[in-house]
């Protein structure tokens, strides 16, 4: 991956951004994604480490532990952990065996688990909505424009916590769309927000004039 970002800060360094962002630009959302992901599971599973008791996450972890047997396994352990357990340690399980499945390249069953999780009402909002905003990622080069805007679109609100990367998909997929400017604008807003990971603020200054220049 470090080869990857290399290739694009010396293509970025000599002006030809445009190429750079159809080549690279879905490599470059999804490892953004993944840190924000990180971070939310790794808040999540201390909340839920606290409120739940130790059988639980034994269960969790050792349905976890399958995976090294396995993706097919590790899917399996994970769905029967969820059939049985409570909501939250549930959404935990769908949200790990998605990811088996999407690291398997099984993008449409992935999506399938995230579009379960996300339509869930017994769980926890931050879990159901992280789990829409990961089913439209898989989907940026192959989903519908429209649709994927309208379910991003709740995410993309002041206070939701998956606001920036929201914001990010929403603009890439403006670009996609044909809106350039559209997408210059959303960029531009995520550059200028102070309150934007440094990531994500780098990647849409560039990408703001990108669009600018079109």
């Amino acid at each position: 991956m470090s080869d990857i970002f290399r290739e694009v800060d010396e293509d970025l360094r000599r002006d030809r951004m445009e190429r750079v962002f159809k080549r690279y630009g879905g490599i470059m959302l999804a490892a953004a994604l993944a840190v924000v992901a990180a971070t939310g599971g790794t808040v999540a599973w201390r909340n839920w480490q606290q409120s739940q008791k130790e059988s639980g996450t034994t269960a969790l972890a050792a349905a976890l532990s399958q995976a090294a047997q396995g993706p097919d396994k590790g899917v399996e352990a994970l769905a029967a952990f969820a059939a049985k357990s409570d909501p939250g340690m549930a959404a935990l399980a769908q949200l790990n065996a998605a990811a088996l499945l999407a690291r398997e390249g099984k993008t449409a069953e992935a999506v399938t688990v995230y579009d379960t999780l996300s339509n869930n009402a017994g769980a926890a909002a931050v879990y159901r909505e992280l789990a829409a905003l990961l089913s439209v990622m898989h989907q940026l080069d192959s989903g519908d424009p429209a649709q994927l805007q309208a379910r991003l679109q709740p995410l993309t609100a002041d206070a939701n916590p998956w606001r920036f990367s929201a914001r990010e998909m929403s603009a890439v997929l403006a670009a996609r769309a044909g809106d350039k400017e559209r997408a210059r604008t959303l960029f531009q807003q995520l550059a200028d927000d102070s309150q934007a990971p440094a990531g994500v603020r780098s990647r849409a200054a560039d990408l703001a004039t990108l669009y600018g220049k079109s």
